[in-house]
Order: C-alpha cells, then sequence, then structure tokens
C-alpha cells in the first residue's frame, strides 16, 4: 500500500514542503482545491523532487472544461517525467453554480463525458485519431498544428475520480483509472456501497477491480500525550459534522442508522453553530470514520480495514500536528 502525503499551497512554501514529504518515504503528495489553485503548487512540487507522484484531491472538474484539463494534465505530466495523477471531482451544486458560475446538470453523465473527453483529446496529441468529440455535454472538434502539442514522451496521466454516491462512483469504474475515496467514508460503507458500485462500471468497461487503484483518505486521531489526543478527537469531531451536514452525504450515515444526524447537522450548520455541530460526533461515531490510537497502532488498523481493498492511503487529520508524529504512523503502516 502507497502512503500519501499533502504538501503546502502556499507557493512560497511548497518547494520545501515537498522534498521534506520526499525524504520522509511518502509514496505521493497530493494538493486539494480549496482556498488555492491545486495545480501551481504541483509544478513546483514536481521541480523540486525526484521520485513521489504528484496529484489533485481533488481538482473541480466542472469548475473547467475537457480542454483546459486536457492542456494543464498534459503539461504536468510531461514535466514531471510521468508522475502526474489528475484527480477530479464534482463538488456538489452549490459550489459550481454560486462559487464558479458553471453549469451544473446530470452530474454523474457529465463526469463521464468529461473524462471520456480528456482521453480523446490526449489521443488526438498522441496521433491515435483525428480530434472528434461529440457528446451532450461537450463537444471537442477543432485541432490545428498550432494548439496540438503533439505526443507526450512520457506518455498519458492517470485519471483519478473521487466520489461518494453510487453514480459517481459507478463512473469511475467506468472511465477512470482510480478512485478517491472521500474522507467522509466508513470502512462498511466502502465494503457495502462503493466496491458494489465500482464493480457494476468495471463491468461495463470489461475491467475488473484489480485494473482500479483505490485511494482511502482515512481520518486518523493520534498523539503521543493526552493532551494532543483531545485536540486531535476535537478536530476529527468537527470536520466529521462539517461533511455530515451535507445532504449529498447522508447515504454514509443511513449506512449506519445514523440518518437523523444528518438532519441536525444540517439545520446547526445553516444557524452557523459549527462548534456545536462537532459535540453530536460521540465516541462511537469519532471511532467509526477515525482510526483513533497512539502513532504506532495507527498503522495495524488501517491495514486492517482497508488493506485488502485501497492500493494507495493517506492520513486526514483536521488538526495541527508534528511531521514526527506522522513518520511513526508511517512507519508503522509500512511495517503492518
Amino acid at each position: 500500500m502507497k502512503v500519501d502525503g499533502g504538501i503546502s499551497l502556499d507557493l512560497e512554501l511548497t518547494p520545501q514542503s515537498a522534498k521534506e514529504a520526499e525524504a520522509a518515504g511518502y509514496d505521493g503528495v497530493w494538493t486539494a482545491e480549496t482556498s488555492h489553485d491545486p495545480f501551481f503548487p504541483l509544478l513546483l512540487a514536481a521541480e523540486h523532487t525526484t521520485k513521489v507522484e504528484i496529484g489533485t484531491s481533488i481538482a473541480v472538474a466542472f469548475a473547467r472544461n475537457p480542454m483546459t484539463l486536457a492542456n494543464v494534465g498534459y503539461d504536468l505530466q510531461k514535466y514531471s517525467q510521468g508522475r502526474f495523477i489528475l484527480g477530479l471531482g464534482s463538488q456538489i451544486k452549490p459550489h459550481i453554480t454560486k462559487r464558479f458560475s458553471m453549469e451544473w446538470s446530470k452530474p454523474a453523465a457529465r463526469m463521464r463525458e468529461m473524462i471520456s473527453a480528456i482521453k480523446h483529446i490526449w489521443g488526438a496529441w498522441d496521433g491515435e485519431h483525428k480530434l472528434d468529440f461529440r457528446g451532450d455535454f461537450y463537444q471537442h472538434t477543432l485541432m490545428t498544428p498550432f494548439f496540438d502539442p503533439g505526443p507526450n514522451p512520457h506518455g498519458k496521466a492517470r485519471i483519478m475520480l473521487a466520489g461518494v454516491g453510487e453514480l459517481m462512483t459507478e463512473v469511475a469504474g467506468e472511465v477512470a483509472d482510480g478512485f478517491l475515496c472521500h474522507g467522509f467514508t466508513t470502512e462498511q460503507y466502502l465494503r457495502n456501497v462503493t466496491i458494489p458500485a465500482l464493480e457494476r462500471g468495471l463491468d461495463k468497461a470489461g475491467r475488473k477491480l484489480s485494473e482500479l487503484e483505490i485511494s482511502g483518505p482515512a481520518f486518523v486521531v493520534t498523539g503521543t500525550n493526552e493532551d494532543e489526543m483531545e485536540k486531535a478527537a476535537a478536530g476529527t469531531r468537527q470536520q466529521i459534522a462539517f461533511y455530515g451536514s451535507t445532504p449529498a452525504y447522508r447515504t454514509v450515515l443511513e449506512q449506519h442508522g445514523w440518518g437523523e444526524l444528518q438532519d441536525d447537522l444540517n439545520r446547526l450548520s445553516k444557524q452557523g453553530k459549527w462548534q456545536e455541530m462537532g459535540t453530536l460526533i460521540d465516541d462511537e461515531i469519532l471511532n467509526t470514520f477515525a482510526v483513533v490510537g497512539e502513532p504506532e497502532q495507527i498503522g495495524p488498523e488501517l491495514s486492517k480495514r482497508y488493506g485488502d481493498i485501497c492500493s494507495r492511503i493517506s492520513f486526514y487529520a483536521p488538526y495541527k500536528s508534528d511531521p514526527e508524529r506522522w513518520g511513526r504512523v508511517m512507519d508503522s503502516l509500512k511495517a503492518a
């Protein structure tokens, strides 16, 4: 199982954080599209590292179009000498329409077409066919030599898709090279809902589950003393509550019989009572979503939960911590 980490999105700090992640033994470093662009830091990470894979987890697909994603994916794949992974996610409707001012409709069907279009564009640049993609949402039919970068010497980048709902997860199995599990995922949901949905998509494409790379970001609550553990647990409860307030993620809670919790969290979020939301995440819920324990205990438990499913794992820790703590966690995971 590969172990992934994050890097600073502050461009002044990105080079050093990427170097440190590689030196610490991480197999990949990832960015997220939150308060900064997710692609610029990866260019710097590629420049200042030689081995680690670099990827977006995630870039918001519907804030862009297939051609712009194909361009940035091509360039990062070429500059990193084949280490780039284009991780995409749909986001939810309010962000697409109100934050990015872009269209929203039939997200699963649109995502299937978007990934297919990106791969078609890369194929056209590789000389496999003429650019002629005609879909319901995207059409790409014009490519002159002036705009054609030519074949990528390092091949096509891998595309991984994030999802929670069954339809989007099926799309990942059908057209993507890998699947990015959302942090708001439990082992039970992963086994009972996610994997069957991936397999339905894979069946459509005539592929097997072993051909799909699955990445599992896992909430981890750890520390070397009681104070660190309490702070880690508090931060994680807040993040679980934040995700749980989103109606699109209700199905995860319902898998455990906690559907009504989503109503309570959503109501409190609309009132701006973010701190109070975290108090609704009791120990049972915390331990279901997160692996809780001392650093040396985390690796064996992660392997037990996800080792037979995920080919790569990352630590989701919504709280301040130190690199040494995560070094011990990574050592425990690689030794498990």
